[in-house]
């Protein structure tokens, strides 16, 4: 298989590369943890000290090796990515998406644990992204959305991309265009849909804050009709938790939206129809979730932050995405200062990816960067263990993350 670009001994040294300036290393040894899937780990220098990286580098070329979705079953619900792995079978695997970690602004509002961008598991859409001033996670470099999304298409190659939700809702009176899918942020005056793929987490969230403001108040223009079979079956004033039934649709509305809603009654024929629709491509993902770009046709984006050193995640594509690198810094004691947004393009761009994205990890804080996690499958063992030491100690539950896996 391709190696990791021009690695060629043990380890990154020197100083740090200036801005810029992609990183070059020796190559350390790789250890093959299933055909077309290497793993190793390496030393970089950076601004604030020495980083080591962990990397999976994946040949999609190999009709052994697929990658695919990451998660519990749920968009409301999480789980430490070595259990994600084991659980799916997979051979190795690394975190994902950005997440709705805590709701200090709303005090008795459940946290839903639901990523920010849009998913897709197996082809078929899980969720749309969230509103850009409702996410969590650092600034995105300018002209960035929460749409963005990395993934792997139906022709076995990797891709950067962004995903939008198109769909609407047909009542008796009107046709409305739909706001949002399984996401714990809808759009001020929308409606979104909520299907038994979401959980049994509250949907309150969903009504909480701006497009523009995460933390301004919840709406109290808000209204819930359930559907099945076509049918209005239940209608509420404020949105509802519990897991919706295989088949069922709840529909929730907040200010304009919510007006619409009123409107129902139950009997009342209701039908509700979504995707997710790629910007740059006609071919389906057959997996895909969120972050932000990093690089592009081999260029780290403009304003990519240059000072903020932590432990973080990143995924890059080379080969004409026939290649799929995974990056996971180490979060032990001797390297957890890591590595700037910028220095990931770098090393990213080093390992010969002209594609970069950012995953969840990085932050001031061990428990913000403990989201970092890479768990790979020894040769002959039954289940995965994480190679790049968690900040913090320990694991912690993320909803979703990529899964290697490989059939021999």
């Amino acid at each position: 298989m391709t190696t990791l670009g021009s690695l060629a001994g043990a380890a990154l040294t020197g100083a740090a590369p200036a801005s810029g300036a992609p990183v070059t290393a020796a190559r350390p040894a790789a250890t093959e943890i299933a055909p077309g899937v290497e793993y190793r780990y390496f030393d970089v220098p950076g601004s604030g000290g020495t980083a080591r990286a962990h990397v999976l580098d994946i040949d999609l070329r190999d009709p052994r090796t697929s990658v695919g979705l990451l998660y519990p079953g749920k968009v409301a619900a999480r789980s430490p990515v070595s259990a994600l792995a084991d659980g799916s079978g997979a051979v190795g695997g690394i975190n994902g998406d950005f997440f709705n970690i805590s709701e200090t602004q709303h005090p008795g509002v459940e946290a839903t644990g639901a990523p920010v961008g849009p998913a897709i598991a197996a082809g078929r859409a899980l969720k749309g992204a969230v509103p850009d001033g409702q996410r969590f996670g650092p600034a995105m470099p300018p002209g960035v959305s929460t749409k963005a999304v990395i993934g792997v298409g139906f022709d076995r190659r990797a891709r950067l991309d962004d995903l939008a939700l198109t769909g609407r809702v047909r009542t008796p009176d009107a046709r409305l265009p739909l706001g949002g899918l399984n996401q714990y942020a809808l759009p001020v005056g929308s409606v979104g849909a909520f299907t038994s793929d979401w959980g049994s987490v509250s949907r309150v969230r969903s009504t909480c804050g701006t497009d523009t403001s995460r933390g301004a108040p919840c709406s109290t223009d808000t209204h819930e009709v359930t559907v099945r079979h076509g049918r209005v079956v239940a209608t509420a004033d404020t949105p509802g938790s519990g897991p919706v039934a295989r088949g069922a649709t709840v529909l929730v509305g907040r200010e304009a939206g919510a007006q619409e809603l009123r409107k129902l009654s139950v009997g009342d024929p209701v039908s509700v129809r979504h995707r997710l629709v790629a910007a740059r491509s006609h071919i389906p993902f057959r997996f895909a979730l969120g972050g932000y770009p990093v690089l592009r046709n081999g260029t780290p984006l403009p304003g990519l932050d240059a000072r903020t050193s932590a432990v973080r995640t990143a995924a890059g594509i080379s080969d004409n995405g026939r290649r799929l690198l995974l990056l996971a810094l180490d979060g032990s004691p001797e390297f957890r200062t890591g590595l700037t947004i910028a220095e990931v393009a770098d090393t990213l761009r080093g390992l010969g990816a002209t594609e970069g994205f950012s995953l969840d990890g990085g932050g001031s804080s061990a428990l913000v960067s403990a989201t970092a996690t890479l768990v790979a499958r020894a040769p002959g063992a039954d289940a995965v263990t994480v190679r790049n030491n968690p900040s913090g100690g320990a694991e912690r539950p993320v909803p979703n993350g990529i899964g290697v896996f490989s059939r021999t």
